[in-house]
C-alpha cells in the first residue's frame, strides 16, 4: 500500500524538488490541492486529513500555521510532519532530521511524528563539529569561525530574481549581525558551549555549497581530525570523509544528497581548515527530506535518492 504524503509548498524550489524525487515512485502517492487554493487553510488542512506524512516547504510562520492546522483535525487523523523550514529546529518536541548525527539518530526519526530538516549550512558546520566534539578532538568551548559560500537557490524566488537579473552580483558577504537562523541549530546540535562566528556568503550560481570551519591545532595533528570524522561515518552511504583537493568546488555534488567532508592545513603551520561540500538544494534541503521521508514510513533509506 502505497504512503501518502503531501508537500505543503511544493512550487517553491525545495518542494519541486522533493516532488520530482517522489513522483517516480510506486511506493508514495502524491496529494495536490488546486494550485489556485494552494493557500486556503481549508484545503491544506483536507489535504494533511488525507495524508499519512506532511512536508512542509514553507516560510517559518506559515509551516508553524500548518501544525497548528493539523492539530484541529478530528481524533484519529493525525498527521506525521517533516518540517523543511527553520521553524522546529530547535523546538521540544520535534526530531532533529539528521540521520547520521549520533547513534540512535534514525531510530528516533523513524518513530518520530515531527521531524525537523536541518538547515543547508548547518548541515555542513554540525557534521563537521558535532563529532569532533563527541570525540574529545575540538572541545565544546572551541573558539570556532564558520565561512560559508551558497547557490543562490536557497534564499528563495527573491534573490533568484535578483541573481538570475541584470547587473546582480557574482558574490556577497550577508548576516553578518550574528542572528543568522542557522545559528542556535547549530550551537544545539553541535554541542558547542560558545556561540561561533558565522561568516555566510552568495555566489552567482544556483545551486551548491561549501562550508568552512578554520581551527588552531593547538598540538592537535590533521590526522587526529580527519580520523575522528572517518569512524565517525565510515559506515555511512551519503557521507563521506575524503582526502584535502587542490581546489573545492561548491557545485560538484549538485543533484545527490551527498555530503563530502576533508581536513587541509598542514601541522607545521598549526592552523587546519574543516570543509563540508553539499548540494544545498540536496543534502541541505529536498534530499535530507526525502531520506527522512524514508526513514519514516519503512523505505530504504536511499529511495528516491
Amino acid at each position: 500500500m502505497a504512503h501518502r504524503v503531501f508537500i505543503d509548498g511544493e512550487a517553491g524550489t525545495t518542494g519541486l524538488q522533493i516532488r520530482d524525487r517522489l513522483a517516480r515512485r510506486s511506493d508514495v502517492d502524491l496529494i495536490q490541492i488546486d494550485p489556485a487554493r494552494r493557500k486556503d487553510p481549508d484545503a491544506r488542512r483536507d489535504a494533511m486529513a488525507a495524508a499519512d506524512v506532511a512536508i512542509l516547504c514553507l516560510p517559518d510562520a506559515a509551516a508553524r500555521e500548518a501544525v497548528a492546522l493539523a492539530e484541529g483535525l478530528p481524533q484519529g487523523r493525525g498527521v506525521r510532519f517533516i518540517d523543511a523550514s527553520s521553524a522546529h529546529r530547535v523546538a521540544d518536541g520535534w526530531t532533529y532530521g539528521f540521520a547520521e548525527l549520533a547513534p540512535g539518530a534514525r531510530a528516533a526519526i523513524a518513530a518520530s511524528a515531527r521531524v525537523s530538516n536541518p538547515g543547508c549550512y548547518a548541515t555542513g558546520a554540525i557534521a563537521l563539529l558535532a563529532p569532533l566534539v563527541a570525540a574529545g578532538v575540538l572541545a565544546a568551548d572551541e573558539v570556532a569561525s564558520i565561512n560559508a559560500v551558497s547557490g543562490y537557490t536557497g534564499g528563495g524566488k527573491d534573490l533568484i530574481a535578483e541573481m538570475e537579473g541584470q547587473g546582480a552580483p557574482d558574490h556577497f558577504v550577508y548576516a553578518l549581525g550574528q542572528a543568522h537562523k542557522h545559528l542556535p541549530e547549530i550551537i544545539a546540535r553541535s554541542a558547542l558551549t560558545r556561540r561561533p562566528v558565522f561568516a555566510p556568503a552568495v555566489g552567482r550560481f544556483a545551486q551548491g555549497m561549501v562550508v568552512q570551519v578554520p581551527v588552531q591545532l593547538n598540538g592537535r595533528r590533521l590526522a587526529d581530525l580527519h580520523d575522528a570524522l572517518a569512524a565517525h561515518y565510515a559506515d555511512e552511504r551519503f557521507v563521506r570523509v575524503i582526502p584535502p583537493q587542490p581546489r573545492v568546488v561548491p557545485t560538484v555534488l549538485n543533484d545527490t544528497n551527498d555530503l563530502e567532508l576533508s581536513v587541509h592545513g598542514s601541522d607545521d603551520s598549526g592552523c587546519a581548515v574543516l570543509v563540508a561540500v553539499l548540494d544545498n538544494l540536496g543534502k541541505g534541503a529536498s534530499g535530507a527530506a526525502v531520506q527522512n521521508l524514508n526513514l519514516m514510513i519503512g523505505a530504504d533509506e536511499d529511495a528516491g535518492l
